[in-house]
């Protein structure tokens, strides 16, 4: 799936698209700040040479990674000599897949484990593709703190929806990154002007393009996974909104960005007792 970055924010007063390179807003003549929706300018930290850092975006970058690499080793310790292009699937299970058997024995880590983990070379090198370009997207548009929300609900939701639709075993940033396409489609939905419904549109098709190849059985999609993970992505983020002036609402967000982080630890910490037992 092919995600094209639009030039355009919103206006900070009007909540009117403008371009990223206004200064002051042509429809109500109010001074913008460059990246008023964003206040941690993580771009800076590479000095502009990747047009499209941002920071929770590499870190869950680095995270499927280093992850992918840990749980390749193991594969081939274990004497899959093909683990560098295709994992298998007790290695995934022990890392932390969307596994219904665990999920039905209390393990729920693994709903949010799972979105970190993927089965193959191909798998995360598309994965990592799509997240590098709409990840930034939707923190520039929609602020960290949502962007984070609006990820780790989508991978929740998604895996819930794969264990009660699907009884394979899964993993995938595919959930997440579906989620961070409803909140496209949840922005372009609040906005009923001519960029809205374009907006609306080109990730509309995106989805339906995502949902088409999940239908194609050689492909080995999660599609409940990847429909869990867009409803859930469309829902938080037509609640939430687009960042506006400081205040409770935004601390509000901030907090529950930290939360989902906690949880996200608590998870791999689980994922880490629960390997090493099961391999002792």
């Amino acid at each position: 799936m092919m995600v094209l970055m639009d030039p355009r924010r919103m206006c900070p007063h009007c909540r009117a698209f403008i371009t990223i390179k206004d200064r002051v807003c042509p429809y109500c003549n109010e001074a913008v700040a460059p990246r008023q929706v964003s206040r941690d300018d993580s771009s800076e930290l590479v000095g502009g040479f990747i047009p499209h850092f941002r920071f929770n975006t590499t870190i869950i970058l680095l995270l499927n990674f280093g992850l992918y690499i840990a749980t390749t080793i193991f594969s081939m310790r274990g004497g899959n000599q093909d683990a560098f292009m295709n994992l298998d699937i007790p290695t995934l299970v022990r890392f932390g897949a969307k596994w219904n058997l665990g999920l039905a024995q209390g393990e729920y880590w693994r709903l949010v484990t799972a979105g970190f983990l993927h089965g193959g070379l191909f798998h995360i090198l598309m994965n990592s593709w799509v997240l590098f370009d709409l990840g930034a997207q939707v923190e520039e548009i929609y602020g960290s703190s949502r962007m984070l929300a609006i990820y780790f609900i989508s991978t929740v939701g998604g895996f819930y929806a794969s264990a009660l639709w699907s009884p394979a075993i899964s993993v995938g940033a595919s959930a997440g990154l579906m989620g961070l396409v409803g909140a496209m489609i949840a922005l372009g939905v609040r906005h009923r002007n001519a960029m809205g419904a374009a907006i609306r549109g080109m990730y509309l098709r995106g989805a339906a393009v995502c949902l088409a190849f999940g239908m194609i059985g050689a492909f080995r999609v999660d599609n409940a996974a990847h429909i869990g993970g867009l409803a859930a992505g469309f829902g938080i983020a037509y609640l939430a909104g687009t960042p506006g002036r400081e205040g409770v609402v935004e601390n509000l967000w901030r907090a529950a960005s930290w939360f989902c982080i906690l949880l996200t630890i608590v998870s791999f910490l689980k994922m880490y007792l629960w390997f090493a037992a099961s391999t002792q």
